[in-house]
């Protein structure tokens, strides 16, 4: 069967909306999102046992449990989760991404932002969109690496965590990311 550039094209559009489908638009709520969110720490806890050191220290942390990015030439992501403090849920928040430039393809991953001041803490908690930008250091553990509390925490107040990817994503882009309360 002969595909036409039409078809080809609605296919490409339609590939962000099918990659949302398992990331919790619609989802039934908080009760879904803190069990991701349980879900998420754990497998994060036992891949990377560095990360329980840095868990401890954080002030607070945003587990986005399943982040949904695609692009093609334009690009955008999106998930839902829930910022910690001492253990306990306070707050619902959305993450929406957009990019632009050569890419191709879609994945799907999780996130971990560790809140390592109050300072930084609170001015995320305050802002009514926040936006991460140079202040936040990203770290992408591979299976067996380790992360150290003491090695990160002076470089940034803000540390990423992104594992469990899988899909595939191609390219360079500028990107934008945007986190915002919500209430699920």
């Amino acid at each position: 069967m002969m595909m036409t550039r039409r078809s080809f094209t609605l296919g490409l559009a339609a590939l962000p909306l099918l990659a949302a489908c398992g990331n919790g638009i619609g989802g039934s709520g908080a009760a879904t999102i803190d069990a991701r969110v349980d879900s998420t720490l754990s497998q994060m806890y036992s891949q990377f046992p560095g990360t329980i050191d840095l868990g401890q220290k954080a002030a607070g942390m945003l587990v986005m449990p399943l982040v949904t990015e695609a692009g093609l030439g334009v690009g955008g992501a999106y998930g839902r989760g829930a910022l910690r403090v001492g253990g306990a849920t306070v707050d619902y928040y959305s993450m929406v991404r957009g990019s632009g430039g050569l890419q191709i393809g879609a994945q799907q991953y999780a996130h971990v932002l560790f809140f390592m001041t109050d300072d930084a803490l609170n001015n995320f908690r305050r802002s009514p969109g926040w936006a991460a930008g140079a202040n936040v250091e990203y770290a992408t553990p591979e299976r067996g690496d380790t992360l150290a509390a003491e090695t990160t925490t002076s470089l940034s107040p803000v540390i990423a965590v992104i594992f469990g990817q899988s899909g595939l994503r191609l390219g360079a882009t500028l990107e934008g990311t945007k986190y915002t309360r919500i209430i699920p």
